[in-house]
């Protein structure tokens, strides 16, 4: 028989890292939450409070579903929040510029007359849904669809579009070549050169509709190197909150005479 008595607040020691990865996390939510206010603020973007809590919960939900899925190659949850989230909210006001649209919860889908369709948004390459339902969270008239070869990432997108309750987001596995449309906007952030993205993509671009691509530093040789039925009719620099990195956005159409997009 052991000399020693009954075990008495055994569970202490458990109880008690729990409650400390719970004051963690709670503190991560925080400073994150902080953090998106002053970038939203620093990109002139006024989401209401749901939109802000929506890109949270969905930067938690890359977090969650990275460490079976390999969403990104990114585990830390700073890198996540400056590279991907504040990467992608850089696109919304220019996108929003150049669609003619609002954004924040009373966002419209275009300045069209009542009873038109939404527009619609095709993000390729999307992977974990980069910038694509970013999109969907700040302007919720758009019709976004994620498309993605590999189809356990089109399965987190459908995912994300149940959790958050985001009606106009759709995953869709499939190759882009393969897609009909049509899309007015087709866009796409690291994914391949602007000849493969347009030529793969052609088909589902509607006819007065526009290609974006996100870029690093001016893609010169790339632009030089597009087919002779797409052109470049803007380049535009971002300045990304918390991200010290060259980036702009490319914008092209069908049917455009080429202009000198170069850098002063």
């Amino acid at each position: 028989m052991s000399g020693r008595g009954p075990a008495t607040g055994g569970a202490a020691p458990t109880d008690k890292r729990e409650g400390m990865a719970r004051d963690v996390a709670a503190g991560v939510a925080g400073g994150m939450a902080a953090a998106l206010t002053q970038g939203l603020d620093q990109l002139g973007l006024a989401l209401g409070a749901g939109q802000q809590a929506q890109l949270l919960a969905y930067l938690g939900l890359i977090q969650k579903w990275n460490r079976v899925y390999n969403l990104t190659a990114l585990r830390r949850p700073d890198e996540m929040f400056s590279h991907h989230l504040m990467d992608s909210l850089a696109v919304v006001a220019p996108l929003c510029r150049q669609l003619g649209l609002t954004y924040g919860d009373s966002a419209v889908a275009s300045a069209a007359a009542p009873g038109a369709r939404p527009l619609r948004v095709l993000d390729v390459g999307s992977g974990a849904g980069l910038p694509g339902v970013v999109l969907a969270i700040c302007c919720p008239g758009l019709a976004v669809d994620c498309v993605d070869t590999v189809a356990k990432k089109a399965a987190f997108i459908q995912q994300v579009a149940a959790q958050l309750q985001l009606g106009t987001l759709r995953g869709v596995h499939e190759r882009v070549e393969r897609l009909s449309g049509p899309y007015d906007l087709i866009c796409s952030r690291a994914f391949a050169s602007l000849a493969d993205f347009v030529n793969w993509s052609g088909q589902a671009l509607a006819e007065e509709g526009v290609w974006l691509a996100m870029k690093g530093k001016h893609p010169s040789e790339e632009i030089a190197a597009l087919p002779a039925h797409v052109g470049v009719f803007h380049v535009e620099p971002l300045q990304v909150p918390g991200l010290a990195a060259e980036r702009c956005l490319v914008w092209l159409r069908k049917g455009l005479a080429a202009v000198d997009t170069t850098p002063a």
